[in-house]
């Protein structure tokens, strides 16, 4: 299991980059990475696929609340989401590989995978393909996770050298009403942890009490939690949690 680097923990991680649109920078989009770098914090950054098989930079399924046009991620090709612009911002969507290419290794990048199949279901595959294809000669801290479990498994083969964890939450059915119960009671017990060789959790903040969260941090899994958007509730999530992902404030660095 390839050990975390000691980064993740000693450095906040700017949710979806350190976004604000009022200051021309969108969720994951360049111009938010390259702030989160300049002030030195980690960032955190969702995966979609294109129609051509481009693991692209985009947090949500469909295109319209984040960038000027409607439909599907997976209708379009990288080049075309390339040409979309992002909403509050000057620029286009952006693939993973020049998002990693932007880093250089010079910050934490924590990457979710997000979930293909729909239903946290095996369906998977292909978007896992293209980010470990991207990694494959990135030099730099990185990690790989996601709420799908099938998911975490596949990168362990595929990328089986890059850190991975799992994406976990306390799954209210009002949340998760896509999830057939079975499934929100598996997945809130965090049950694949280590079968599929996972080194941490991002846990749900409000969920931090969670006793199985206690069990698997003292089992020596590092706890980081999302999502994070005031000092104050920093302070109560560091309570548990080893880091933060934040966003909407700038998230102090902790004493090391």
């Amino acid at each position: 299991m390839p050990k975390l680097d000691p980064r993740f923990v000693t450095t906040p991680l700017a949710h979806r980059a350190l976004h604000d649109v009022t200051d021309g920078r969108p969720e994951n989009s360049r111009a938010a990475i390259r702030a989160a770098i300049d002030h030195g914090y980690g960032i955190e950054i969702d995966l979609q696929l294109s129609r051509d098989g481009v693991a692209i930079v985009f947090h949500d399924y469909q295109l319209e609340r984040l960038a000027e046009a409607k439909g599907a991620v997976q209708q379009r090709t990288a080049a075309e989401l390339a040409g979309i612009p992002l909403k509050g911002g000057d620029e286009g969507i952006p693939t993973f590989a020049e998002v990693l290419a932007l880093v250089a290794g010079r910050v934490p990048v924590l990457v979710e995978i997000k979930d293909q199949d729909g239903v946290m279901g095996p369906n998977i595959g292909a978007l896992e393909e293209a980010a470990a294809r991207d990694v494959a000669r990135y030099d730099g801290p990185l990690a790989f996770m996601s709420f799908n479990p099938h998911s975490v498994a596949k990168l362990a083969e595929l990328a089986p050298d890059v850190p991975r964890g799992i994406v976990t939450d306390g799954y209210s059915a009002q949340d998760w009403q896509l999830l057939k119960p079975a499934v929100r009671d598996e997945l809130r017990q965090i049950a694949e942890y280590d079968r599929v060789g996972a080194s941490f959790i991002s846990h749900q903040a409000s969920d931090l009490k969670r006793p199985r969260v206690a069990e698997l941090k003292a089992a020596g899994a590092h706890v980081f939690t999302w999502t994070i958007r005031s000092a104050e509730q920093d302070a109560i999530a560091r309570q548990v949690a080893e880091n933060v992902t934040f966003e909407g404030y700038l998230a102090a660095f902790p004493d090391v």
